[in-house]
């Protein structure tokens, strides 16, 4: 089972989804308090299970409504993943990949492991 690690950066709070092998496999923006970063973390786990997948690498692609994963290739020619809410905001993002599969794999990790993963708040440092 996965989990959502809060933690607190130099400049906001965000969050990481690990998977069970504690892999992060999306993380989120930067936010400016923990409440926001939570209803982050909430989004992520109610559109992350029904999001359809969007593949903008292939011609002529589908457009999907959102919530929508939308895979895409970035300047450095890496793959990666998007997550997006009904309202359209990103809520989440990969790291890149080399290779469609294990985007592809990144993104069932999030579906399947968005859901029902724990949260843990790394509290700020005394």
């Amino acid at each position: 089972m996965g989990k959502f690690v809060v933690r607190y950066t130099n400049t906001g709070i965000k969050f990481d989804l690990k998977a069970g092998n504690n892999e992060v496999i999306a993380t989120s923006e930067v936010y400016n308090s923990k409440s926001s970063c939570l209803k982050g973390v909430a989004s992520v786990q109610r559109n992350a299970p029904i999001a359809a997948v969007e593949d903008q690498t292939v011609e002529d692609y589908a457009k999907e409504k959102c919530p929508k994963f939308e895979i895409y290739t970035d300047k450095a020619g890496e793959l990666r993943f998007r997550l997006k809410a009904t309202n359209g905001q990103i809520i989440a993002v990969s790291e890149g990949y080399t290779a469609k599969a294990g985007c592809l794999n990144g993104v069932e990790s999030v579906k399947k492991n968005a859901a029902d993963s724990e949260i843990v708040i790394q509290e700020k440092d005394a």
